[in-house]
């Protein structure tokens, strides 16, 4: 089955083009309350993973405005092991923010740091941006280590700024050049 032309790969992941025969491994991670507990959907349904498929149709990553989801499936047996999102902003075409989301059976073994370094060499290298970041609340401790693992800092702390889910909630903000991108030493393969 043809999924599309890879984005990128890594040593263990293929990144690609997000189609429907990923939906029902998509929703079944999505709909899981513990990946959903920080994200901004509940009750993932087969209806909203066919729907954000659809949304897709015709774009492609670094679309302005749009955000755009990632497929990332092992590179031997192809499971899809979670997704990547990017959307470069409309007002500032030179900046992308991302976000990531890994099913929990694929979840503390590198895929997420394996991932978004190859999704930030797309940024900096094939796309040429300035600027990458990323917003993640501040409880999500897993997701602000990976953020500082793939060489982000954490840029600001937003104090109570995002009503979410029935309260009131705290979110960082992480940021990346492309200078500090290119700085960065070499990643070894895991």
């Amino acid at each position: 089955m043809d999924h599309g032309q890879p984005i990128f790969e890594t040593p263990r992941l293929r990144a690609r083009p997000m189609h429907h025969g990923d939906v029902q491994a998509f929703v079944a991670y999505r709909a899981d309350p513990d990946v959903a507990r920080f994200q901004s959907w509940s009750d993932y349904t087969l209806d909203d993973g066919r729907a954000l498929v659809d949304s897709m149709e015709g774009l492609s990553l670094g679309t302005p405005s749009h955000w755009y989801q990632i497929a990332l499936e092992e590179l031997t047996g192809g499971t899809l092991v979670g997704d990547l999102a990017a959307k470069v902003s409309a007002s500032e075409p030179q900046e992308m923010e991302v976000g990531f989301t890994l099913a929990p059976a694929h979840q503390g073994n590198g895929y997420g740091t394996e991932a978004l370094r190859g999704l930030l060499d797309v940024a900096f290298g094939t796309l040429g941006l300035h600027r990458v970041i990323a917003v993640t609340d501040v409880l999500n401790t897993p997701a602000a280590a990976l953020l500082e693992r793939v060489g982000m800092r954490r840029e600001a702390q937003f104090h109570e700024n995002v009503f979410f889910k029935g309260a009131w909630g705290s979110e960082f903000l992480f940021a990346l050049l492309e200078r500090e991108w290119a700085d960065l030493p070499p990643v070894r393969a895991p």
